[in-house]
C-alpha cells in the first residue's frame, strides 16, 4: 500500500528532499505539499503522517497540532513538527499536543530518513494491537474502510464468525477457546496474504468475529480455501471422542443436556464499489444482513452479498 505523508510548507523544499531520499526505499511513498486552508480536506484522505513546518505556519502551529488530534479518523495520525526554534519549552508544549518528533533545523537528511521511515514500522507494529492474534483492532478497521471509500476504491470485505464457539468455550476451557481463536487468525492471514497483487488488510474485531479488506478477486474460491483449511484441521483442538460422536454436550441453565456441533467458520462478503455506499455504516447494514444469512446455515458456509453458496 502507499503510503501517503502530507507536508504542509512553505515551498516545496521538504517534499523534493523527502522523495529523494526514499526513492530507492522498498516501500512505496507520495509525498503531498498542503496549505493551512486544506487541512479539514487532507484529514479527510486519513494520512499516514503529517509533517509541519513551524516556521511556516508559525504561530498557528499548535492549533494546526490540536484539530489534527481532535479529528476522530486522525486521532493515531503521526505528526512530526520540524522548527528552527531552539527553545526547551516550545518544544515540550508542542510534544504535549501529541506530536510524535520535534526536529530542529538544520535537518540532517540521514536523520531524517531514519525518523520518518521507524515512525512508518512503527505505525504498522502500533496496528497490531490484539494480544492474541497480532492483529489490527477495530480503530483501525475503521480507518482502513474510511479510507477505501474516499479514494473511491472498488474492494470487498469479509467477515469472519466462528459457530458453535460459546458451546466449546464451555466444554474445554477459555485458553483452549483462545488457540482455536489463533488458529482461525492464522487461516485467515494464509488464505489472504497469499493472494496476488491484492491490498489486503486484516482485523481482528474481538473474540471470535474477524474482518479482512482486499481488493477485487476471486471470493468464491478464496471462501472454498479458507473454509477447507479450517474444516480440515479445526478437528486437532477436539478430543477423539467428540470428534467421533461429530459434537459436545454442555448442560443449559435448567440443567438440560444440549448437543452443539464441532466448531465451524461462516464467511460474510460485501462488495464495495464507489457508487454503492456512502460511508461504513450502510456497510455494516448491508454485513449484518448477509452475515445472518451465513450464520443460518449448518456448518462452514460463505454468502457473496445476499447470494448463497
Amino acid at each position: 500500500m502507499v503510503q501517503d505523508i502530507y507536508i504542509l510548507e512553505e515551498n516545496e523544499e521538504l517534499k523534493k528532499k523527502l522523495e529523494y531520499l526514499f526513492l530507492n526505499d522498498e516501500n512505496k511513498y507520495e509525498f503531498i505539499d498542503f496549505k493551512v486552508d486544506e487541512l479539514d480536506k487532507i484529514l479527510l484522505d486519513i494520512p499516514t503522517m503529517i509533517i509541519i513546518d513551524e516556521d511556516f505556519v508559525k504561530d498557528k502551529c499548535l492549533e494546526i497540532c490540536k484539530r489534527i488530534r481532535d479529528n476522530e479518523d486522525n486521532s493515531i495520525t503521526p505528526v512530526i513538527i520540524i522548527s528552527s526554534i531552539w527553545d526547551l519549552r516550545h518544544s515540550v508544549d508542542t510534544l504535549r499536543m501529541s506530536v510524535q518528533y520535534y526536529i530542529n533545523k538544520p535537518i540532517d537528511d540521514e536523520y531524517l530518513y531514519y525518523i520518518v521511515r521507524n515512525m512508518i514500522q512503527l505505525i504498522y507494529l502500533n496496528r497490531r494491537i490484539s494480544p492474541l492474534t497480532g492483529l489490527p483492532g477495530n480503530v483501525q478497521i475503521q480507518t482502513e474502510m474510511k479510507r477505501r471509500l474516499l479514494k473511491k476504491e472498488l474492494f470487498a470485505i469479509l467477515y469472519f464468525d466462528l459457530d458453535n464457539f460459546k458451546a466449546y468455550n464451555d466444554v474445554y476451557g477459555f485458553s483452549n477457546g483462545d488457540e482455536i481463536i489463533k488458529f482461525t487468525a492464522r487461516v485467515i492471514c494464509k488464505s489472504i496474504h497469499n493472494l496476488k497483487d491484492a491490498d489486503c488488510f486484516i482485523g481482528h474485531v474481538g473474540g471470535d468475529d474477524f474482518v479482512a479488506i482486499i481488493s477485487k478477486t476471486d471470493y468464491d474460491i478464496l471462501c472454498q480455501n479458507m473454509i477447507l483449511d479450517f474444516d480440515s484441521k479445526v478437528s486437532k483442538y477436539y478430543t477423539q471422542e467428540d470428534i467421533d460422536r461429530g459434537y459436545v454436550e454442555v448442560a443449559n441453565r435448567r440443567g438440560i443436556i444440549e448437543q452443539f456441533p464441532i466448531v465451524s467458520i461462516s464467511i460474510s462478503v460485501v462488495e464495495v464499489d464507489k457508487d454503492k455506499y456512502k460511508n461504513t455504516l450502510e456497510i455494516g447494514e448491508v454485513s449484518a444482513q448477509v452475515k445472518h444469512q451465513a450464520k443460518s446455515i449448518m456448518g462452514s458456509t460463505y454468502i457473496i452479498n445476499k447470494r448463497k453458496f
